[in-house]
């Protein structure tokens, strides 16, 4: 039955988004902000298609974290394409850090860049992180929440790695608050599976951190990504609370 399910989400998924990256081309010629209200339009039908096909269902906590206003650093783990469809559902105006060869894809592309996210040259080393700082300034003007993914890439569930330096140059440069997110989108749709479980994804974001990222403290449930789903997860205890005690960041126990 999983299998059946995830194979018509895929199926529906990859020809809708077909359809659609097409279908709202004119969308480009709008101001901004309009055309990210279509594309936003266009990830909540994903949602949709996610609930009615497959069961996968998501739940948010620590909003009272998230700051409502002003720019801050959105540090999130990644471990599957859910969450980067998820963003603007949980911040506004997200503007992503992302790497440069994504503005290549014909159409998607063209939408990203459009939409003024934060492209990075990965192979440049140093350059790359010195052409970020530089980018991500004008957004932080523009009071725009920048998200990036710590660990620069999808980590699978219960899989180590470390921390880049991006995001504590970002801090050091920029001076605004990064909140820690942490999730477990892998558990339900993981990185390149055909198969997608029915569940309910959880999105916490952990109070924010003023301090440094040379020595930073993220919340437990950031540090873990959840290596594993806990008992009751679809209706934890009130008092359960993934961003309770911080603890520095170490690879996580074998």
């Amino acid at each position: 039955m999983i299998f059946l399910r995830s194979l018509a989400f895929n199926v529906a998924f990859y020809v809708w988004t077909a359809v659609i990256c097409v279908g709202i081309l004119w969308s480009l010629l709008l101001p901004r902000r309009s055309m990210i209200r279509v594309i936003t339009w266009y990830f909540g039908t994903v949602s949709w298609l996610e609930r009615t096909l497959v069961g996968i269902r998501y739940e948010v906590r620590g909003r009272e974290h998230v700051p409502r206003s002003g720019s801050f650093i959105l540090a999130a783990k990644h471990q599957s394409a859910w969450e980067t469809m998820k963003l603007h559902f949980l911040v506004n105006d997200p503007a992503i850090i992302l790497k440069r060869e994504l503005l290549w894809i014909p159409i998607w592309g063209w939408y990203a860049a459009r939409s003024r996210m934060i492209a990075v040259d990965r192979g440049a080393k140093g350059r790359a992180v010195a052409s970020m700082v530089r980018n991500a300034r004008p957004v932080r003007d523009e009071g725009r929440p920048i998200v990036i993914f710590p660990q620069g890439t999808r980590v699978a569930v219960g899989a180590y790695r470390p921390y880049r330096i991006g995001v504590g140059v970002l801090y050091d440069h920029l001076k605004i608050p990064i909140v820690p997110m942490a999730l477990n989108a892998g558990l339900y749709w993981a990185r390149n599976s055909f198969i997608k479980r029915p569940g309910t994804i959880i999105v916490d974001s952990c109070p924010p951190s003023q301090r440094a990222w040379a020595a930073p403290r993220p919340c437990r449930s950031w540090r873990s990504g959840w290596r594993r789903p806990p008992t009751g997860w679809s209706s934890p205890p009130a008092d359960r609370r993934p961003c309770g005690r911080r603890r520095r960041n170490r690879p996580p126990p074998r």
